[in-house]
């Protein structure tokens, strides 16, 4: 693969993982909560995510898959500046907090969705809501750090 197209995917993988995080946060859920009532904003959330995670997955796949590629071709983890190394950690605990989003509270708030148990969906969405808001904030760190880090080593 060309060090070009593995960078077009992972800049495609962060387009599609951070841009969708912003959009929920920031437009998609003050919205619901301005004009739809639980039992119906519940629902809603639970099938964007089911649209939603699958291209986070592909993202994730994307992102690693290209990034330890590049981190190949320019000669491994050792050869890397310290700013490539705290992408790849971050990005790493960003998976790791997706992870329990996915296998944990997203299956909860399904789970409750279905049976219309909306307190305890609403607090699997909370919890959601939050480690959305963290991993956020971590993926606009590492933009940051992508564009400004070798300006600082």
């Amino acid at each position: 693969m060309d060090q070009r197209i593995a960078l077009l995917l992972h800049i495609l993988g962060v387009v599609v993982w951070v841009g969708g995080m912003f959009f929920a946060y920031v437009a998609l859920r003050p919205a619901a909560v301005q004009t739809l009532s639980p039992p119906q904003r519940l629902p809603l959330w639970a099938a964007t995510f089911d649209r939603f995670f699958p291209w986070v997955w592909l993202s994730v796949i994307a992102l690693f898959g290209s990034g330890l590629y590049l981190i190949a071709g320019y000669g491994g983890f050792s050869a890397m500046a310290l700013y490539i190394s705290a992408m790849f950690a971050v990005g790493v605990l960003m998976l790791l907090i997706f992870g329990h989003v996915y296998f944990a509270a997203y299956r909860r708030l399904r789970k409750n969705v279905a049976k219309q148990e909306w307190k305890a969906a609403g607090a699997a969405l909370a919890q959601i809501r939050m480690l959305i808001g963290i991993n956020l904030s971590l993926g606009i760190i590492n933009v940051f750090i992508a564009i400004l880090g070798k300006f600082f080593v």
